[in-house]
Formats: C-alpha cells, sequence, structure tokens
C-alpha cells in the first residue's frame, strides 16, 4: 500500500513537470545527466562493458565519447518521454518527420495489413505516438508490461493518446484474430531479449551471441503480411526523422530464419552508423547459449 502511495505521488509529479515546456525540461536532463554519470552511476558497467563487447576495435576514448553521448541522450529521452502526457499533435508533428510512409498506405488500399519492427533507437516511444497520428490506419503496437501497475497504466495511457493501440504480447495472436478482417499495422520492438526458456534462435549481432524473438517471423509466414522497418535517426535534440524501410514484401518466400536476420542485420547497420542513441543500459546479452564456454 506504502509503495502504490508513493507510485501515485510519483505520476503527480511527472504529471506536473510535463506541463513544463521542453526547453525547460532539457536544462532538467542536463543536470540529470551528470548525477547519473558522476554521482550515481546508473548501470555505468552495465554500458561500458556492452560498449566494449559490441566494438573492441574501437579505441577507449572513442568509447568513452560514445558512453557520455549515450547517458545525454538517455536523460534527454527521460525527459521527452514525461513530456509526451501534454504534448500536443502539432508539436509532434514538428519534431518527428516519416518519409516513405506512403508504401504502408498502399499496402491498406489493396486490401493488405501490414507488419512493423523497429529498436529502442532514438526515442523509439516518440516515435510510435507520432506514427499513431501519421498511420493511414489501424496501428497495434506489441509491448511488455511494468511490473509497477500504476505507472504501466500511466505510460499505457500516453502512448494511446493518438490512435495507437498497444497490446500486451502474450495476447498477440488474439489480437491479430480479432482484426483479421480490417487494413491494420502490426509493430513489434525486435530487439528485446527473450526469457532463457524461450531462446530458441541465437545469432551473431554486435560481436556476440545473441537470443532473439521470432514472433514477427512467424506471424509474417503464417500471414504473408509484408514487413516494414521504421528506421530512426536523431536530427538533433527532441527532432528525429523515421524513414520507412520496406524490409520484404514477400515473406513466405524467404527460408529459415531470413526474415529475422535481416532485421538484425539492418539494426545493427543503423547502430554502427551513429552508436549513442541506442539502449546500452539494457541488460542484453544476460543469456548465454548452452555452448558458451
Amino acid at each position: 500500500m506504502i509503495k502504490k502511495s508513493f507510485s501515485y505521488i510519483g505520476i503527480f509529479f511527472l504529471n506536473f513537470l510535463s506541463l513544463l515546456p521542453l526547453s525547460l525540461l532539457y536544462i532538467f536532463a542536463d543536470l540529470a545527466y551528470y548525477v547519473v554519470y558522476y554521482i550515481i552511476p546508473y548501470r555505468k558497467n552495465v554500458v561500458r562493458e556492452n560498449l566494449r563487447n559490441a566494438f573492441p576495435e574501437k579505441p577507449a576514448a572513442e568509447l568513452l565519447a560514445i558512453e557520455k553521448e549515450f547517458y545525454r541522450h538517455l536523460m534527454e529521452l527521460v525527459v521527452e518521454v514525461v513530456k509526451m502526457r501534454s504534448i500536443s499533435k502539432a508539436e509532434i508533428k514538428r519534431r518527428v518527420k516519416f518519409s516513405n510512409l506512403d508504401q504502408i498506405g498502399s499496402v491498406f488500399q489493396s486490401g493488405q495489413s501490414v507488419l512493423a519492427c523497429t529498436g529502442h533507437y532514438g526515442n523509439w516511444e516518440l516515435g510510435m505516438m507520432a506514427l499513431g497520428i501519421a498511420l493511414p490506419g489501424s496501428g497495434y503496437v506489441i509491448y511488455k508490461p511494468l511490473n509497477n501497475k500504476v505507472y504501466d497504466k500511466w505510460f499505457y495511457n500516453i502512448r494511446t493518446r493518438f490512435g495507437n493501440s498497444f497490446v500486451v504480447m502474450r495476447q498477440t495472436l488474439r489480437a491479430l484474430a480479432s482484426t483479421r478482417n480490417e487494413q491494420t499495422m502490426f509493430c513489434f520492438a525486435g530487439d528485446q531479449t527473450p526469457v532463457k526458456d524461450e531462446a530458441h534462435y541465437w545469432i551473431n549481432f554486435l560481436n556476440q551471441p545473441t537470443a532473439v524473438l521470432l514472433g514477427i517471423e512467424k506471424i509474417a509466414l503464417q500471414t504473408n503480411r509484408p514487413i516494414f522497418y521504421f528506421k530512426t535517426k536523431r536530427i538533433k535534440r527532441g527532432y528525429y526523422e523515421i524513414d520507412c524501410v520496406p524490409l520484404c514484401l514477400n515473406p513466405q518466400a524467404t527460408k529459415g530464419h531470413e526474415l529475422t536476420d535481416m532485421q538484425f542485420s539492418l539494426l545493427e547497420k543503423i547502430i554502427k552508423e551513429e552508436p549513442a542513441y541506442w539502449l546500452w543500459s539494457h541488460r542484453r546479452w544476460k543469456h548465454k547459449p548452452d555452448n558458451a564456454g
């Protein structure tokens, strides 16, 4: 009960902060960077190990620069998510620009539905909110609920403000079945870590054996829905461009785990181009293959 009360106090505080202009929130982000990086380090060992393992060829000075830029971006990401509680449609359209989204519209017009994927890169939360405004059809985003139900409800209300529906990962098939007669887009964050018992397929991703989820591949092979990738680029603080990239227009023509390999190959390329904007604080490699030395 006490924990729940503190959660409600936290929500009240976040709602108040959301009313402030982003220019002021970014000042808080700059201050928070020094706190979480220098004073009370937040997962610095995790970030440092992830970067070192992913880029063994990079000198220490370059890894350190990426690390610091990541923490600056992480604090900007936090305040941008807080601002999403009260941000207007006009402000979102000004800050997030899409290219080639008409490709999905063309598929909808043909009577088909699509699948989409992205990664925890840039501000994926703001990107999905902007997509709910720009998408010429019904969008469903697959997600994992937070353990704290109070904050999970707060996030859910924010994420669904402008058109998107959010579906708990384990209810994906039910949502697909209930919307089979509609033109829809189901979007997956493919770089989430599967639980150990579901780590059935491993790839070499960022120089490390990596367990990956196969959900979008299984659905694509069953339905033959075209797959698009939302490629995010950070232009400057608070501004993003998202390119709608056709990943595979005929999934049933692929073999093996080709779809999953294509998805992670593109994500790896995006990360290598500008490494600081991926979620390096995530314990992505906590599972190891059984034959690991």
